[in-house]
């Protein structure tokens, strides 16, 4: 029998450090932060020509929009459910969302508006999301895993591709489709062992197994959809 308590030991949580610390980095959820930011890779490389400025800016939108401000929102949103505990208070976690998102857009308008007018429909629908789905607004409608693997899955994908060619493919919507049932198996695997992962309860022997499992299912996902948007960045770029 193991006892576990909450999100703090999760693998993605470091084991070193103070607990500020590692729950700051532990409220980026960085394995799962880092596959959104792989799925607007993916779809930036499958451009014919790119722009690396652009690639690197919609990285560095999609890691202020949903690293960290959605995060933020998924911690007050939670129905009462405080995974990370009394680290950050309320306003601490909104002040971070809003700023986050303030610099994501102000940073993604600069191309919108010269360059990818198309993306403001990828922003206008991350936007709704990452509200609708973190704060579990219209009666938690939108707080599903569809929707999940709708916006944090397809969406980066044509926002990768908007960014550096204003304009959509049949064959970036079918990678779409793809990259979205990698964020379907991610949140699937996710829910059960965050339950098992919090409980304050004892773990049988099986439901020990079961985290391990869950834990590899979701390690090879992340990972090896990171080490992916990474080699084909190697490729188009360097290789």
């Amino acid at each position: 029998m193991k006892q576990v308590s909450d999100r703090h030991s999760e693998w993605f949580v470091p084991k070193f450090g103070p607990r500020r610390f590692r729950v700051a980095i532990g409220l980026l959820f960085l394995p799962y932060t880092g596959m959104v930011l792989s799925f607007a890779v993916i779809g930036s490389v499958l451009a014919d020509e790119i722009h690396r400025v652009r690639l690197a800016a919609i990285v560095l939108v999609y890691f202020l929009g949903l690293g960290i401000a959605a995060h933020a929102l998924d911690a007050l949103g939670g129905k009462g459910v405080k995974p990370w505990g009394n680290a950050f208070s309320r306003k601490k976690l909104w002040l971070l969302a809003m700023g986050s998102l303030v610099s994501a857009y102000g940073l993604a308008s600069y191309f919108m508006i010269l360059y990818v007018p198309l993306l403001w429909v990828i922003a206008v629908l991350e936007g709704f999301f990452v509200f609708a789905y973190n704060l579990e607004w219209f009666k938690g409608k939108f707080h599903t895993d569809g929707w999940f693997a709708f916006s944090w899955g397809f969406l980066p994908v044509l926002a990768g591709y908007i960014m550096q060619t204003n304009r959509l493919s049949v064959g970036v919507l079918i990678v779409g489709c793809s990259t979205s049932l990698f964020s379907l198996i991610e949140i699937k695997i996710s829910r059960p062992y965050k339950e098992l992962k919090r409980g304050s309860h004892l773990l049988s022997g099986y439901e020990a197994q079961l985290i391990e499992r869950y834990e590899i299912i979701l390690k090879s996902v992340s990972i090896g959809v990171c080490l992916l948007g990474v080699g084909l960045v190697y490729w188009r770029l360097i290789g």
